[in-house]
């Protein structure tokens, strides 16, 4: 497995360095973020041994089990819908949490991080292609949201993440990234305070190269690496 894991992460960062030729960007402008999720913690060492320091995870019982068990400059993201009532046992856990998907659950987040004494970096999910199945902001709600959460001063909104639809074939999401990008510099160029717009999480194992030549800034790859679960 090890020999797997380093030969998927070298034709991940082939395929990174490859999307950004394509269209004019720096594959050190984008991050991957490793989804170990439902993975043992060895294929997590393998991959660190690789270089990978980012990690992702859906629940919050597994980052609890993992992260004692990683070196200190791992970093783990919560990348799943994540209920209210967990809050308080995923923040002192992870680096940034990418799916915000209501305002009760910003209020949260707010509250904990404020009993913590720190500022915890967020990303907003939208659900731009509407999906009844997929948590998420509509598109056309996202300003009047930061509107209302950038006065919370515990909270750092870093910018947005979506999970595009399930497709065949990866150029169906094009649109779907592009809209995204577009709501993204949208709203940088509004300004709004404590709202940074640095960050765009999109694409994962059978679209992350369409997401990078679309302006994604995080991509998400679990099977990529790891193989199917």
């Amino acid at each position: 497995m090890r020999d797997v894991i380093h030969k998927n992460l070298e034709q991940v960062h082939d395929n990174i360095k490859a999307a950004c030729a394509r269209s004019g960007r720096k594959p050190e402008d984008i991050t991957l973020i490793a989804v170990s999720k439902t993975k043992p913690l060895g294929d997590l060492q393998e991959a660190y041994r690789c270089g990978e320091r980012v990690f992702g995870e859906n629940k919050v019982q597994e980052i609890a089990l993992k992260q004692p068990q990683m070196p200190e400059d791992t970093c783990f993201h919560m990348i799943g819908h994540l209920q209210r009532n967990k809050v308080r046992q995923v923040l002192p856990l992870v680096s940034m949490i990418h799916s915000v998907d209501s305002f009760r659950l910003a209020q949260e987040i707010q509250q904990e991080a404020e009993r913590l004494g720190r500022i915890v970096d967020i990303l907003l999910e939208v659900n731009v292609a509407g999906e009844e199945s997929k948590f998420g902001f509509a598109p056309e709600e996202v300003i009047h949201i930061l509107q209302k959460i950038h006065e919370f001063s515990h909270i750092h909104v870093c910018g947005l993440m979506t999970i595009a639809p399930f497709v065949e074939n990866s150029e169906q999401n094009r649109p779907v990234f592009k809209k995204l990008f577009q709501l993204y510099v949208d709203i940088k160029h509004k300004n709004i305070d404590n709202v940074n717009m640095s960050v765009l999480s999109m694409g994962m194992t059978g679209d992350y190269e369409v997401a990078v030549e679309e302006g994604a800034t995080m991509i998400r790859v679990g099977t990529g690496i790891f193989g199917v679960r």
